[in-house]
């Protein structure tokens, strides 16, 4: 484990637990240092979690300033040991119920808090009893995305155990995994049919015929500043264009891209990727890449020129990052049964979502009666239009 200099592991038993809400936008520069330590040193990789990407998102996605920014540490200066966005809810699907729920924006793709490795169960120990005495916090804490059986999920289990109550898992989906020890050429023959291999080859050639085919890679020191444009204005585009997804649909979202590409950059998480046909990109993709995972957080492609599929061109050229001795895999960030990247990425990832009681009397007897509630709900609804309502219980 590599430990942040200025807070050694083994000053952690020797300090006094503290658990603040910080300002995003204040942090002290030792504050600052810290979180960025913890990146390296966390039990379970999430980019979403770290200062580069969570600050600006706290301060652009967050308009209304409901996300508290809590900090686990050991004393006011001490070793920092968790690190978490939380917000208080009103609702809970459709039910009028208050409530604690780790806050993400749409735009982030994983729920887990930044917990230094080793001190998971510690961590959710002294978070939930915060929770408790919080005078927002009410019910439970409903955490949304968690690595099925991580160590943050095994921790979270623990420490409800721990306090006499459950952690519940009220939802659950797959999504594509690049996890292989196969080279970049074995996983593609692998992964892809023969037949739809071949077409691919077909396409390739056809796409050569309409000019210059070239891959991209961003490079260190490379001004990402192009890289955005095109990326924005190719996205835009295309179908979230026209549904008003697209992150230059919203001035905040594409402000925090313009914020976090930049600052992925300068802290060594960027990848970004391209092809182009004659200068101009037919498809493009960045991947934040946190050691010992990585996370494709958005592809785009020119559907002008669909016939040649040039996203699956490019996740091809993606798959050179099996040969990253430092990447042991890429999460894909896809929604579940994503008809193409599940297509080429074959093995899978799980995600819970889950709800952990308070230790209030109110709280217990409120959480008890909604977790019957959801058992009859979803025997009745049926689990897929029950997960649906669920996802999103904020």
């Amino acid at each position: 484990m590599t430990v942040h200099p200025a807070f050694p592991v083994s000053s952690i038993d020797a300090a006094p637990l503290t658990v603040r809400v910080v300002d995003p936008l204040a942090l002290s520069e030792g504050l600052a240092a810290a979180w960025d330590g913890l990146a390296g040193e966390a039990s379970e990789p999430n980019p979403f979690a770290e200062r580069w990407c969570l600050q600006s998102a706290l301060h652009l996605l967050d308009p209304e300033r409901q996300a508290r920014l809590i900090v686990v540490q050991g004393g006011a200066d001490g070793p920092l040991i968790g690190v978490m966005p939380l917000a208080p809810a009103a609702r809970y699907s459709r039910l009028p119920l208050r409530h604690a729920v780790g806050w993400a924006h749409p735009n982030h793709f994983h729920g887990a808090p930044l917990v230094r490795a080793g001190f998971e169960s510690l961590f959710w120990s002294i978070l939930l009893g915060w929770c408790d005495a919080a005078p927002w916090a009410r019910t439970f804490l409903h955490v949304p995305r968690l690595t099925e059986d991580g160590p943050l999920h095994r921790a979270l289990i623990d420490a409800a155990r721990g306090r006499g109550g459950e952690a519940v898992v009220v939802h659950r989906e797959e999504r594509a995994l690049l996890a292989s020890d196969l080279s970049p050429a074995a996983y593609w023959d692998a992964a892809v049919r023969a037949k739809k291999r071949k077409e691919l080859r077909r396409q390739a050639n056809r796409l050569a015929d309409e000019g210059v085919v070239q891959f991209r890679r961003w490079q260190a020191g490379d001004p990402p500043g192009p890289w955005i444009d095109a990326f924005l204005a190719l996205e835009a585009r295309g179908w979230k264009g026209r549904a008003g997804s697209a992150l230059a649909s919203n001035s905040d979202t594409q402000a925090w891209f313009r914020a976090i590409v930049p600052a992925a950059a300068a802290a060594g998480r960027l990848d970004m990727r391209a092809l182009d046909l004659d200068g101009r990109p037919l498809a493009m993709l960045v991947n934040f890449l946190c050691p010992p995972g990585g996370f494709s957080f958005k592809t785009a492609f020119d559907e002008d020129y669909a016939r040649f599929s040039p996203g699956v061109l490019l996740q091809q050229a993606n798959l050179d990052l099996l040969d990253d001795p430092r990447i042991e895999w890429v999460d894909s960030c896809a929604a579940p049964g994503h008809p193409m990247i599940d297509s080429v990425w074959r093995e899978r990832r799980a995600l819970v979502w889950v709800n952990v009681p308070l230790t209030g009397r109110s709280d217990r007897l409120r959480f008890a009666m909604l977790m019957r509630a959801e058992r009859m709900w979803r025997r009745w609804k049926g689990a897929a239009q029950y997960a649906d309502e669920v996802e999103s219980p904020t």
